[in-house]
């Protein structure tokens, strides 16, 4: 291995380029790329990421690393190319690229600490001290003091950062800087084996000991932990049989295991003959490399068979399989299909984890000891280093899309790491994204059919409700209609299961003051809470702000409070009073909060221990529950009157999919789809399950109003804590992308820029926002732009703005 005496290091900082640092020489044999490494960045040390060596420092001279922080790369060396590429076209820094891809708990960094001094101590007897110095010094008279972000969120005072300054001048408060350490760490565990010295007869020993001694030469090796449960006392005992020779402790690192309940070794069924093309066609065109696919399959033709049969090959051929899946319910399922089949080749990576999971699971992938990973959205970044395929399950689904931070879609991600590794990418759905339908119909695609389902099962009949009849009707009418109720009860009659879905949780979801009429917002954000009955609480979803349920108006004091809406808290109390012998769960994300919460729930319904169940699109895609027989939907039209140009989509694509959770076992499935549109083409479209049909009538709207698949966009997102700030910033950003916009003649013509104007939800957390829309056919053309703007010192001198760059946005709200 080449030694080299400098290195590229790309820090945990937004900055937007790497560093050169120099590697002593105690370190010169443990440096790799791969590996973090703890530096110094002007007056504070920060973990990095060494991206590769270097001959020379450049024109300055570099700082030396401090520590090498791992024992083995996190990530191979031929995946820094891709690190790149993100950070690159996302328009986001390099090292906050690699800290996003890597497991959570790994930085080491220097964070400063607020302290309490002698002299501020005296202060707190002095009469002319304010209410917030006070609290400043009491939060900070500990120990180590309190972390500055820490008192930040704390306190919630406009002048804190200066009044920090002045206490500090004033000898009250001294700042220090201490290094954070990793939350998350390696488990290490203790194992007894057999001592190398013979036992000495003269010594008698206590019948514990004797007893230790007699288990460790049977099991030949044991876990100190094991021993523990058999002889309580056996952590103190083993110490004194090591000193005397006759056990030998080691120390070895343990992976935490994250699967739930072993499963039985399954036999590969026979594939149907779309199957068995499907499969043939991608393995015989392998020596082409990289090669993307749609598998547009209708729900329940068997899509996962496919996915087991392309990774085997993969893993066969000596590579890797990466599997991607949208929901943390759902990988529960592929999981286990694929653990039936492979074994223990299998990874899992998603964010239900625990740090020390996720982080066993990075170990086990980055050193070659699994061979298939399945996970959500940031397994895209699995340390592989050989991949033979990447599946993307469910590729149409909003979840691939991050929307903070690094705001990155992994099933993009998917097919770029493709064509980087050289091998073919398999995009599956039975509602293909607008997106990708059109990469097909322009040929950049392949398309895999299965129109029919395994087993030739009939596709459900569905059955549309006007909602609009029943308007004078009494309000349990309104809301679960005789013909649901009826089918319901003909659903339970016959033993089976009846899924009853409404994307929307909560009880109610419109409280207001039936004395002023006005209603009751969250403080922090602009959107009305939520009653959840269950809790006792209104709760904001946008920033979890809750007020007790006996809460008085905020507008004129009354407690008048009403609640008006619903959602799955709602219908699930509906529904046991319609259904009292019925058996009934709700799964929505108040519900599976909890680990291991949301695998106990479909493992129920898996067990057909419940007969109702009750949920949002957690359940809608995907899962293959053969005794679900009845789908209802309590309104199809929640999502499709959003303001941005795909809530029709995702209204069909979400009616589609939770229509074909029913009759995917013997008994044919039934939908009644309630709704106040009967006529508008997707409730048309999704009730005859007819993807094509909905993409042609929409795909002339996308042209003719230049939005994706036919432009490229950005979303330019401005917010910040004062309302006027943000929109005078909002206002000269606009200026300034016109301006450099106009001074390209080319740009002048293809590049449209809309805004700025206020966000769709105005307000969140306490920060105001505002946004601007940037459209063109070209990409190079709204990059070079926006990144113009970026760093543009009218924009960068704004501290208490921030700036957010979403590449490719999936929301406009």
């Amino acid at each position: 291995m080449t030694q080299w005496p400098f290195m590229d290091v790309a820090v945990t900082l937004p900055m937007p380029h790497s560093f050169v640092y120099a590697v002593p020489d105690y370190l010169s044999d443990t440096c790799r790329p791969g590996m973090r490494v703890l530096v110094p960045f002007g007056k504070r040390r920060v973990t990095g990421y060494i991206l590769k060596g270097r001959k020379d420092s450049g024109d300055y001279t570099a700082k030396k690393i401090l520590d090498v922080l791992d024992d083995h790369p996190l990530f191979p060396e031929n995946e820094i190319p891709f690190f790149r590429w993100v950070a690159d076209y996302y328009m986001h820094p390099l090292g906050e690229t690699i800290k996003t891809a890597l497991p959570t708990g790994l930085e080491r960094r220097d964070v400063a600490h607020v302290r309490t001094t002698e002299q501020g101590r005296m202060a707190l007897d002095t009469p002319g001290l304010s209410p917030v110095e006070s609290r400043i010094l009491t939060l900070a008279d500990t120990r180590q003091g309190i972390s500055r972000k820490q008192l930040f969120n704390t306190m919630d005072s406009p002048s804190l950062r200066s009044l920090l300054k002045k206490m500090q001048d004033s000898g009250w408060l001294s700042v220090t800087a201490v290094l954070k350490k990793e939350a998350a760490s390696a488990r290490l565990e203790k194992f007894i084996s057999p001592g190398e010295k013979p036992p000495d007869p003269a010594k008698k020993l206590s019948l514990k000991r004797q007893q230790i001694l007699s288990i460790v030469a049977e099991k030949k090796e044991i876990s100190l932990t094991a021993l523990r449960s058999q002889v309580p006392t056996a952590p103190r005992l083993v110490k004194l049989l090591a000193q005397d020779g006759r056990v030998t402790i080691t120390q070895r690192r343990v992976c935490r295991d994250p699967f739930g309940d072993p499963v039985e070794p399954d036999i590969p069924p026979e594939l149907t003959s779309e199957q068995a093309n499907a499969v043939n066609t991608v393995l015989n065109h392998l020596d082409q490399g990289f090669v993307p696919y749609l598998l547009a399959g209708v729900t329940g033709s068997g899509k996962t068979e496919i996915y087991l049969r392309l990774a085997a090959d993969a893993v066969a051929r000596g590579k890797s399989a990466l599997v991607l899946v949208p929901e943390i319910a759902l990988i529960s399922q592929t999981e286990r299909r694929f653990r039936a089949r492979f074994g223990e080749q299998i990874a899992v990576i998603h964010s239900m984890l625990s740090q020390g999971e996720r982080l066993d699971q990075w170990h086990n992938i980055a050193t070659g000891k699994v061979s298939i990973v399945i996970g959500a959205r940031s397994a895209i970044f699995a340390p592989f280093d050989n991949i033979g395929i990447i599946i993307v399950d469910e590729e149409h689904d909003g979840s691939y899309k991050q929307e903070n931070g690094l705001r990155y879609n992994a099933r993009d991600l998917a097919v770029v790491r493709a064509r980087m590794c050289d091998c073919p990418v398999v995009l599956g759905s039975a509602t293909p994204s607008v997106q990708i339908a059109h990469n097909v119909r322009t040929g950049r695609f392949q398309q895999l059919d299965l129109h029919h389902r395994v087993n030739d099962r009939p596709l459900p009949q569905i059955t549309l409700v006007d909602l609009k009849k029943y308007n004078d009707a009494p309000p349990m009418d309104r809301i679960i209609t005789p013909e649901l109720a009826k089918a319901i009860r003909t659903c339970l009659e016959a033993g089976n299961q009846a899924l009853i879905f409404l994307n929307r949780r909560g009880f109610a979801s419109f409280p207001a003051c039936s004395a002023c009429h006005q209603p009751l917002q969250c403080r922090h954000c602009d959107i009305t809470m939520t009653l959840h009955l269950s809790a006792h609480v209104y709760k904001c979803h946008l920033c979890g702000f809750c007020l007790p349920e006996s809460t008085a108006c905020p507008s004129c004091g009354k407690k008048a409070v009403k609640n008006f809406g619903f959602g799955t808290e709602k219908i699930e109390t509906l529904l046991k009073t319609m259904f009292p012998d019925a058996r009934l769960a709700r799964m929505d994300q108040d519900s599976t909060a909890r680990k291991g919460s949301a695998l106990a729930l479909l493992k129920s319904i898996r067990n057909r221990t419940v007969d109702l169940i009750v949920g949002t699109q957690m359940l809608a895609k995907g899962h293959d529950f053969p005794a679900i027989t009845l789908v209802g939907v309590i309104c199809a039209d929640l999502s499709m009157n959003l303001p941005d140009f795909r809530a029709g989509e995702r209204t069909f694509q979400l009616l589609a999919q939770v229509a074909g959770r029913a009759g995917r076992g013997d008994v044919p499935g039934t939908v009644i789809m309630q709704t106040y549109n009967p006529d508008h083409f997707t409730i048309e479209a999704a009730r005859r399950q007819d993807v094509t049909a909905f993409y042609n009538r929409e795909i002339p709207f996308r042209k003719a109003l230049k939005y994706p698949p036919f432009t490229r966009m950005i979303l330019v997102k401005l917010s910040g804590p004062e309302k006027e700030a943000v929109e005078q910033a909002a206002l000269q950003a606009a200026a300034i992308l016109l301006q450099l916009k106009d001074a390209t003649p080319e740009m002048a013509q293809t590049v449209d820029i809309l805004g700025p104007i206020e966000a769709p939800i105005p307000r969140i957390s306490s920060r105001f926002r505002w946004q601007l829309l940037i459209k063109s056919p070209s990409f190079h053309q709204i990059s070079v732009l926006v990144q113009a703007l970026q760093n543009h010192p009218d924009i960068t001198r704004r501290r208490t703005i921030s700036l957010g760059i979403d590449v490719d946005p999936y929301s406009l709200m």
